[in-house]
């Protein structure tokens, strides 16, 4: 959120970074005890992108925004080092100038990261956020920085710095801290009501435990800024500060080098008269405090959310940008996909790459990025990386996708003579979600057949329902066998098609040529890690796709004032009143109410706070009723059941029940916002049951493990309530759930929303965000998302989806952990079309690459399979339960590698840390471990997986445990 060029403290006390040729002053690293040991730790904190861009920052343009220039910073470091071999810099941005260095700079910068001069700290791309990112993004971007710097300078960092996101999540402590192997966490943004409390206690530094299943193993040493990540007052070096700059030249009359000298001193005998100040670094001061020996409070949960002052709560920057969430969000599974498709090809060094996709998502996972808390120009132009990493990534796909139809052989292929539209630019299909899909939208009346390669990334067969726009309404769809299927046919919606018209003019360049009548609707069978083929033909028979009827219900009728929706075992059942219903279902009758509001913006008027990209300041609620004109129209199929409802002129919804699920599908498109009257507007959700919640609800933490809230409640301090609504906003990337004695009523979504349940029995999600004044936050810029064509600008329109359903207490993990890697992994499609004279099917019309009797335990995830530079492969597994979370896939798993590489001879396995930058056994031998006040008898013990066994080659996965292995195949 800033950028900072100077010598900063972290401690207590400032650096002074020049002394004069008369006076010297030791600056030796030594620590001297029984003295107060002062840690001057000079650093830079670079944005990936804030107020300026990736490029702006590092070049120094646009410098009318912001004066900043990265290269700048880098260019003066090296010389400042050599100058005193005492000095030392900590450094997390730094790749880009690294790669345009001379041999001998490099050399020189080599020799300081070895002398421990310059040292990396977090070591990712980015210091990424930690409340709307997931947490497999947050592995993969440290995981891409890491692997540079060992690759590089063959060091492994062991520190956390998380010193500027927005709040500290759990998944941070445990998984990005502890199993990478850092020694300790560095972070500054703590409530301004914890922060208090904790100087006042003296309990600033912690040892913190994210994880219940993982306990004490997970363990890592925190240590929180007692003021932001600044020095003290009168020792801050930034371009025009207040601060005296240090004069060290002796023949100038401001000459102030003593002066200076004796205000740090001053500064550091108001805390204690023993005084030693040397140049350090994070991992200096880490084993000074290790090295005394101490015990140190626990700390649980997590540090959300977070006010940095009275009514300033940083929780609506969970919801803003959502189109840019959902971007991100979209290509994190895509790109996961894409790594295991390359992997079962075999990687070659020409041709397309995913190298762009996987640097636009790393930066994308920026604390100003997926956060929704840049400027406007700096969002297009991390959009226009991911596009541009989405184009190359694709061509890839379809490289990976033509050869393996044409290839019996799952040990790889390099070749091939089918070429799947995906890799054209002209037809792809990104915005498939707005009915923009160009190889779909052809007319198969003239002959030609549409073929579909559906893949599956998960390790277990999946089965799931296919949608795409077509043009012709007579069609049938076959499977690979060719046998014909059950398909359903309903019309594409006015409201469909105005957004279709607008948005893909807007992202294309240029208006559709034609548009789609109908969606066409299958369900696919794909076996785990493979894929499955379909083809789509022309039909005259009356048994084509199955067309859904309508019917229409005005705001006055209805059937025996009810309406029933869905034909297995979920039912919803509408009462006459609009927007009440019920869920029905085996076992459960309740009664739901869904709902939405929306939050007006506070506008900062009279000296308050305003809402903003950062804040979240609710000024009232105002409910949004439907429009009685508008009707209610419920389409009915052989696979599912729809219900249209427009709410009002800018907000349209889609409940979808599918046959054989037991949850409800809730698309929504809300936008352009309207503004007309000058108050923002924060659009919200809500959920309501009869349930008794008692204040309590559950929020995941970066899709990771669910954490307990309690509304207007802190565990780790008494509350002062100073906003009701704002201040019990959580992140929510993967979902939340209430319970009573009974019923668990759940939400999934499909990217990171902020959400919360401000009554008993209701859950509340925040969905779209527009406004009309600045939050103050220091982005200096109303979050006012516009979309043009030409000199034409509309506020955003966004479409998204969550996902609802009801299950007895204790039996909605389940679904949640399972079908939540179906929303984050959904079906990755490709299409290529044959004219009618040559059909033939493809030689490998389906395919999976694991051994065909087998599937991964339904606990179990595979979230990295991706071949290296070196050819190796990169394997991550993941237990996707918690500890007591259920009570029959909560425990030990096992996975059978050599079914999961049938055809490849496994020469030798190495099990790495998360990062994949050292070995797990060197890790725990090297990593420190802390001492904790008090007994904790009571916990459980936390379990791991038993080393694996070279000759069974059979992996054990303890609840929450991700295990992470180089593989050497032959």
């Amino acid at each position: 959120m800033e950028i900072l060029r100077a010598c900063l403290l972290v401690l207590i006390a400032s650096a002074v970074c020049v002394e004069p040729k008369n006076v010297f002053y030791n600056t030796s690293h030594s620590i001297v005890p029984g003295k107060l040991n002062v840690h001057l730790v000079a650093h830079t904190h670079d944005d990936v992108g804030w107020m300026k861009t990736f490029d702006q920052y590092y070049f120094g343009s646009n410098n009318t925004i912001q004066g900043a220039c990265v290269q700048n910073v880098l260019d003066s470091l090296v010389p400042a080092l050599l100058a005193d071999k005492n000095r030392k810099f900590v450094y997390a941005f730094f790749k880009r100038w690294w790669c345009e260095q001379t041999d001998v700079v490099q050399s020189t910068v080599k020799k300081l990261v070895t002398l421990g001069q310059l040292e990396f700290i977090n070591g990712g791309i980015c210091m990424h956020d930690e409340g709307a990112t997931h947490f497999i993004d947050m592995i993969d971007q440290t995981t891409l920085g890491h692997q540079f710097i060992k690759q590089q300078f063959n060091v492994t960092p062991r520190i956390g710095w998380q010193i500027d996101p927005f709040g500290h999540s759990a998944v941070q402590a445990y998984l990005l801290g502890a199993e990478v192997g850092f020694d300790s966490l560095f972070f500054a943004r703590i409530d301004y009501q914890d922060r208090t409390k904790r100087k006042n206690d003296k309990t600033l530094e912690v040892v913190w435990q994210g994880s219940k299943s993982l306990g004490s193993s997970a363990q890592i040493f925190a240590t929180v800024f007692p003021d932001h990540y600044g020095p003290p007052s009168g020792f801050f070096f930034e371009v025009d500060d207040d601060s005296p700059n240090v004069q060290d030249n002796i023949n100038l009359f401001d000459y102030n080098v003593q002066e200076r000298v004796n205000d740090f001193v001053a500064a550091a005998l108001s805390q204690d008269g023993r005084v030693n100040a040397l140049y350090s670094t994070p991992s200096i001061y880490t084993n000074a405090k290790h090295a005394a020996n101490e015990s140190w409070p626990l700390k649980m949960d997590d540090f959300f959310p977070y006010a940095d002052a009275v009514n300033r709560y940083f929780t609506g920057y969970f919801t803003s940008r959502p189109a840019l969430k959902g971007y991100i969000r979209h290509l994190s599974g895509y790109y996961l996909a894409a790594r295991q498709l390359e992997f079962f090809k075999g990687k070659s060094k020409e041709g397309p790459t995913m190298d762009s996709l996987a640097n636009a998502l790393a930066i994308t996972q920026h604390h100003d990025a997926v956060t929704g808390t840049e400027r406007q120009h700096v969002a297009n132009d991390y959009a226009k990386m991911l596009s541009v990493g989405y184009k190359e990534a694709e061509g890839l796909v379809a490289l990976s996708l033509a050869c393996l139809v044409e290839s019996e052989s799952k040990s790889g292929c390099r070749s091939s003579g089918t070429e799947f539209q995906q890799a054209n630019t002209q037809y792809s299909c990104p915005l498939l979600n707005i009915t923009y899909c160009p190889p779909t939208e052809v007319d198969l009346s003239l002959g030609k057949r549409l073929v579909v390669v559906v893949y599956n990334s998960l390790g277990w067969k999946r089965e799931d329902v296919i949608r795409i726009p077509l043009i012709n309404e007579n069609v049938t769809v076959e499977n690979f066998n060719g046998k014909e299927i059950e398909s359903q046919i309903f019309p594409v919606t006015n409201e469909s098609i105005a957004v279709r018209n607008y948005y893909a003019t807007a992202y294309v360049g240029i208006p559709p040529t034609q548009t789609p009548h109908y969606w066409l609707a299958f369900t696919a069978s794909v076996p785990p890690l493979g894929f499955s083929t379909y083809y789509v033909v022309s039909s005259t028979k009356t048994a084509a796709a199955t067309l859904a009827w309508q019917t229409v219900y005005k705001s006055t009728e209805s059937e025996n004032g009810t309406i029933k929706v869905g034909q297995g075992n979920l039912k919803l059942i509408y009462s006459q009143n609009r927007g009440k219903l019920k869920h029905s279902k085996l076992k459960i009758n309740a009664p739901v109410e869904q709902s939405y509001s929306y939050y007006i913006g506070n506008d900062g008027s009279g000296n308050t706070q305003a809402s903003g990209a950062y804040m979240f300041f609710p000024n009232g609620t105002v409910p949004i009723h439907s429009e009685d004109q508008a009707p209610l129209i419920v389409m009915r199929g052989p696979l599912f059941d729809e219900v249209h409802e427009k709410i009002n002129s800018w907000i349209y919804q889609i409940t979808r029940v599918y046959k054989g699920k037991e949850h409800a599908e809730v698309e929504f498109t809300i936008g352009p916002i309207p503004i007309d009257d000058g108050i923002g507007k924060e659009v919200i959700t809500q959920i309501t049951t009869n349930m008794k919640s008692n204040r309590t609800f559950f929020t995941d933490s970066n899709g990771r493990d669910f954490l307990k809230r309690i509304r207007d409640y802190r565990a780790d301090w008494d509350l002062e309530v100073m906003q009701p609504i704002a201040g019990n906003y959580y992140p929510i990337v993967l979902g939340s759930y209430i319970k009573d004695d009974s019923t668990e009523l759940s939400i999934l979504v499909d990217r990171s929303v902020g959400g919360s349940s401000i009554l008993d029995g209701q859950l509340e999600l925040m969905l779209h965000r527009r406004f009309v004044h600045d939050d103050s936050g220091g982005l200096v810029l109303v979050l006012n998302e516009t979309v043009c064509i030409l000199t034409e600008c509309k506020g955003l329109t966004i479409q998204g989806k969550y996902y609802l359903r009801i299950d007895p207490v204790g039996e909605g993990a389940k679904w949640r952990r399972s079908f939540g890697q179906e929303i984050y992994s959904p079906f990755l499609l490709a299409f290529t079309e044959q004219d009618g004279d040559n059909w033939t099917n493809l030689q490998v019309p389906t395919f999976s690459g694991m051994d065909p009797t087998y599937s991964l335990p339904d606990n179990i995830a595979i979230i990295t399979l991706q071949e290296l530079e070196d050819g190796k492969v990169l394997l991550r597994l993941a237990h996707i339960y918690e500890v007591g979370e259920d009570k029959d896939l909560s425990n030990m798993a096992t996975v059978e590698l050599k079914k999961l590489f049938p055809e490849r001879k496994i020469n030798k396995i190495s099990e790495m840390n998360l990062s994949a930058n050292q070995e797990r056994e060197d890790m725990e031998k090297k990593r420190l471990v802390w001492k904790v006040e008090g007994s904790h008898d009571d916990e459980p013990k936390e379990s791991r997986g038993s080393p694996i066994d070279a000759e069974t080659l059979m992996v054990e996965l303890a609840p929450m445990e991700i295990r992470t292995f180089i593989i050497i195949l032959s």
